[in-house]
């Protein structure tokens, strides 16, 4: 009898584990599907790109917001642009909206977790800045409260965002649209379409400054 309870939980033990194996080549499969269905973006994030470029060298800065993972992808973001993404290069200016509990927490409790973004755009948007609002939903109130006043104060808007762009969409200059509903896919093909931006800002803004420099 106990030869064959053991023999059973390792049976069960397996299956689990096949399951388990099966799950997460599912997950694997759908990421790397996404990723490839959204080649048809490029022209957009190109559009992006050279939105960023234009800014940077006229000696404008980039501001991200979102929220929850979207707000980690608006701090991955600003590091990528002040730090280095793969080149040694002066450091980008940009902001990310998520970062002080203080401003935020204060924003939330006096006024509303609505204006959160918009408040901080009313002060830190210069006209010619780009503001990029990350949303997988489309439909972030404060996201898209942020992107409307950051348009009034002469800023170009760009959206990373799902479902198809939501409400958000009607509001920002560029529009990038992950063809999904699942928002743990639409934040895997965010990260790489942002580090697709962060790459090629880099390398054009070095070659901006090889040629400045003949």
């Amino acid at each position: 009898m106990g030869f064959r309870k053991a023999s059973h939980g390792k049976a069960k033990r397996k299956t689990s584990l096949i399951s388990t194996e099966d799950k997460i080549k599912e997950i694997f499969t759908d990421s790397s599907k996404l990723i490839k269905d959204s080649l048809f973006l490029s022209e957009k994030i190109t559009e992006a790109v050279n939105e960023i470029v234009t800014c940077l060298k006229r000696g404008n800065k980039v501001i991200v917001f979102g929220n929850g993972g979207s707000a980690a992808d608006a701090q991955h973001i600003a590091a990528e642009l002040i730090g280095r993404f793969q080149k040694e290069r002066k450091s980008l200016p940009a902001i990310s909206l998520t970062t002080d509990s203080s401003i935020i927490t204060s924003l939330a409790n006096d006024y509303s977790f609505d204006v959160v973004f918009s408040r901080q755009c009313e002060s830190l948007v210069s006209k010619g800045d780009v503001i990029i609002g990350i949303s997988t939903s489309g439909r972030s109130k404060n996201v898209q409260e942020g992107i409307k006043i950051a348009k009034k104060k002469g800023g170009i808007t760009i959206g990373l965002l799902g479902n198809g762009g939501g409400t958000i969409k009607r509001f920002v200059d560029v529009s990038i649209e992950v063809p999904s509903t699942n928002t743990a896919r639409i934040q895997e093909v965010h990260r790489v379409i942002y580090h697709a931006i962060c790459d090629i800002v880099e390398k054009e803004l070095a070659k901006a400054k090889k040629t400045k420099g003949k």
